[in-house]
């Protein structure tokens, strides 16, 4: 698959593939001449990543993700570790971020209720002025 193809399937430019392959993020990409042709494994790992950086994950540490990773499975261990702390920090966003939302949908209902007083004592007035 083309830099266009993989490009468009994951909904990124081709100069975002150019750079993770410079910081080496994606490494070994088959060239067919000077044109780079992405494998399925290369997707797969690709959408991975994007999927961490998706989760707030900062790119230097997907890097160092990435570096163990190729480093080979002796660095399974360290590799989960960084998973397993990155879900921690995810789930404290999530919670954070649930809380806020909580927060919001106060809000909206005491501008609901405001808004039906509003209507309500406009309503009476417009009744009183018309009788």
């Amino acid at each position: 698959m083309t830099i266009s193809e993989m490009a468009k399937r994951l909904e990124v430019s081709p100069h975002t593939l150019r750079y993770y392959e410079k910081i080496g993020l994606i490494r070994e990409v088959d060239r067919a001449g000077a044109r780079r042709s992405y494998t399925r494994q290369d997707q797969t790992w690709l959408e991975f990543i994007l999927r961490l950086k998706g989760t707030g994950m900062p790119l230097k540490q997907i890097q160092q993700y990435a570096e163990l990773r190729y480093e080979g499975d002796t660095t399974l261990t360290e590799r989960k570790e960084m998973l397993l702390l990155h879900r921690q920090d995810l789930m404290r966003n999530i919670d954070k971020l649930k809380s806020h939302l909580t927060s919001l949908d106060d809000k909206i209902d005491v501008y609901e209720t405001m808004e039906k007083e509003y209507d309500a004592l406009r309503k009476r007035i417009e009744e009183a002025g018309g009788n």
